[in-house]
């Protein structure tokens, strides 16, 4: 039941009210320099109205947490402070008595600021020559810590935690104001959750866990008391790292006090005085790096949330307001990630055996029709101890530069600030999409010459990858077996800075200086090498952008959670531009192409894995035409490589499931991966979605229609 304290009887509450308030004369003559500064001022005292109103809906820091699928299994934990917010219901009363004890004996019987406190510190402090006590209550501490943890910048900090006597006068003022709207069970409940113990551990629910690794519903007296005794000097009464016998004679201190004020009876007191202090420490997991043992490969999956959540204006103006909500904001972040498909990409990119090789390969699963991404796995080991990494493959790195393998935290697979790599054909779907988008039709035919001289393109004069690429071709035959020369005269025709705009509007980002200046509006219509994948992508990017050809045409932005709830337990939510409030977790969908563009251009990919298209010919040959027999149902894709081998690529999908898969030294672009690596990729992908969807009923592709045929 909550406390809240009456006006003593035949007084009322003004008079008990200036009765305090001479306690603040008393303060400011045992704190000289408080005396001439004028609190009666109105600026003053509309400034500390101000801060009281903060207080009263101050919440405290507290930790967010990362869940498994299962929405219960943590897998780690983000804060600055480690906090979770305890209701005083959930608390042992054993901790509501210690803490009493040991900094407040008075706290039911004052209104914030005790005047018999504030004499003694007189006293105490004129006999000293300075501050030796403080006379501080559970409440003006309470005060204190609130006005912390409210602090929007460093001045704000360094007010409300600088020892000055002015500090001390309005951190009275404010007790007495809070005391008015708040009841005692109220404060206290803030307090225990506001309460710094030492070990990173704020509030009661932190210390009990990493002192004794139980929750504070279940704390004996003899642990609370020693919790207790922490918050006079977190570092003098250790019990884990220092000497534990201080920590004992403070501990005993509060065990005395609680037998004095009734909590405990004598013996018991004796009793818990007799036993030695035995913690069980539990070190709390934070970031990514520290991600659950049994789940250590989802590491990257981890960090790409961060660098998503990075980028969500609903948790504020700037990257720094957003991450900063994320170690503060007491999140419950469910992943998107499907345990089952990640457990498919590992084994299958080796992440575990091939952490070993200078070439990352690496793999991205995605959900048509949500953006939710299933899987993240790459051959590398995501850690922040690099000191068994070797040099660098890269020449012009140095010798002090550590190569990315086996250990890094690179976002190798897209989602952070680093480039990716070239993706050679597989960039060929954005012009075919373009192109039938525009109206014209999979039949689309041209005379492939095995070297093409392009007058648009200023003489540029590409040529195929083989002499059998020669001849008439279309989009089903051109796709199938990735024929350079055809693509770029249909490029020409549709124009290269659709296609740019296309890739654009399918969630691809030019992050190169080089990339941004072709891709801008003054030179996209000249970039006709676009279609040949000279840009650098990342398999996010690409599973996501094929992923909205699956889904007809409608691209989700990339999501890697399926929900986010906030410490009150409602969904975080944002407002779209036209004022509309949604779930942040939900998924953002747009119409890029039509339907029937995107079921056309799925037509024309069935050609590269070996399917068969419902409408067209793929000409008797592709580029992985394996594909097909290893995920045993229709599946689309393209292959991708690029000059001299240098990365290899394959995205493939399913009206389920898209994958984009990679290899690539990402140290040294120009370190080629070769011929005899190009497989990797394609294998990985076809492998990948025959796991995921083992056991699932085959679903058909929509075939395109008549018009869109020709």
């Amino acid at each position: 039941m909550s406390y809240r304290p009456l006006a003593a009887a035949g007084r009322s509450l003004p008079l008990l009210r200036a009765g305090l308030i001479t306690g603040l004369v008393v303060a400011a003559l045992a704190y000289p320099l408080a005396a001439a500064t004028g609190l009666g001022a109105k600026a003053t005292a509309h400034a500390l109205e101000h801060k009281t109103n903060i207080l009263r809906t101050a919440m405290p820091a507290e930790t967010s947490y990362l869940y498994a699928p299962d929405g219960k299994t943590v897998l780690t934990m983000f804060y600055e402070e480690y906090r979770q917010y305890t209701k005083l219901s959930d608390m042992s009363p054993n901790i509501q008595q210690a803490i009493i004890a040991a900094e407040d004996n008075r706290f039911h019987q004052h209104r914030g600021v005790d005047p018999k406190g504030v004499a003694r510190a007189f006293v105490a402090n004129a006999h000293s020559s300075g501050v030796s006590q403080g006379a501080s209550t559970i409440t003006m501490q309470y005060v204190r810590m609130a006005l912390r943890d409210s602090a929007t910048t460093p001045k704000e900090v360094q007010e409300a935690t600088e020892q000055t006597s002015m500090r001390k006068i309005k951190e009275m003022r404010m007790a007495l104001d809070i005391e008015e709207d708040l009841t005692k069970d109220e404060i206290l409940e803030r307090y225990l959750n506001s309460a710094y113990f030492g070990h990173r551990a704020y509030g009661i629910y932190a210390a009990a866990q990493i002192f004794f690794s139980k929750t504070p519903a279940t704390l004996t007296p003899v642990e609370a008391a020693t919790l207790a005794g922490l918050v006079k000097s977190p570092s003098e009464y250790d019990p884990i790292t220092s000497d534990k016998k201080a920590a004992t004679g403070r501990r005993n201190y509060v065990l005395d006090r609680m037998a004095q004020l009734g909590y405990l009876s004598p013996d018991a007191a004796a009793a818990a005085k007799a036993e030695p202090i035995r913690t069980r420490v539990t070190v709390p997991a934070n970031d990514c790096a520290a991600i659950n043992t049994k789940h250590v490969t989802w590491g990257f999956y981890c960090d790409y949330v961060k660098n998503w959540w990075s980028a969500q204006p609903a948790f504020g103006q700037n990257r720094l307001e957003r991450m900063d909500k994320l170690r503060r904001g007491g999140y419950r972040i469910v992943l998107a990630l499907d345990p089952k498909v990640q457990a498919a990409a590992e084994q299958n990119v080796g992440a575990k055996e091939n952490v070993g090789s200078p070439f990352a390969n690496g793999i991205v699963v995605a959900e048509p029709g949500t953006g939710r991404i299933k899987a993240m796995a790459v051959n590398r080991n995501y850690s922040l101890d690099l000191s068994e990494n070797g040099p660098s493959s890269n020449p012009e790195a140095g010798p002090n530069i550590k190569a990315n393998y086996p250990n890094t935290v690179a976002p190798l697979l897209g989602g952070g600030t680093l480039p990716g790599y070239q993706a050679g054909s597989t960039f060929k779907m954005f012009p075919m999409l373009a192109a039938l988008d525009a109206g014209m039709p999979l039949s689309t035919a041209f005379d492939s010459p095995h070297r093409y001289h392009s007058e648009v393109y200023d003489g540029w004069s590409p040529s195929n990858a083989s002499g059998a690429m020669t001849g008439r071709q279309t989009m089903w035959s051109g796709f199938g077996k990735s024929v350079n020369t055809y693509f770029v005269w249909l490029e020409e025709q549709v124009g290269a800075d659709r296609a740019v705009r296309m890739a654009e509007q399918l969630g691809l980002r030019w992050r190169t200086d080089v990339d941004r200046e072709h891709a801008s509006p003054a030179k996209a219509k000249k970039w006709g090498a676009f279609t040949l994948g000279v840009s650098d992508a990342t398999p996010l990017e690409m599973a996501n952008a094929y992923a909205a050809v699956a889904a007809d045409g409608r691209y989700c932005e990339a999501i890697p959670v399926n929900s986010i709830t906030k410490r009150d337990g409602t969904p975080a939510t944002y407002r779209t531009a036209s004022g509309i409030e949604r779930e942040v977790a939900k998924p953002r969908c747009r119409q890029v192409v039509s339907a029937d563009a995107a079921r056309a251009a799925t037509d024309a990919a069935r050609c590269p894995t070996g399917d068969t298209p419902a409408r067209g010919s793929c000409g008797g040959w592709s580029t992985a035409d394996s594909v097909r027999g290893t995920v045993g149902r229709p599946v689309a894709g393209k292959t991708g490589t690029t000059d001299s081998t240098r990365s290899a690529w394959f995205v493939g999908y399913t009206p389920e499931l898209a994958a984009a898969s990679f290899i690539a030294d990402p140290d040294n672009p120009f370190n080629a991966v070769g011929d005899g690596q190009s497989q990797i990729p394609i294998q990985a992908v076809a492998n990948t979605l025959k796991a995921a969807l083992k056991g699932t009923p085959v679903r058909q592709f929509t075939p395109p229609s008549d018009q869109i045929v020709g």
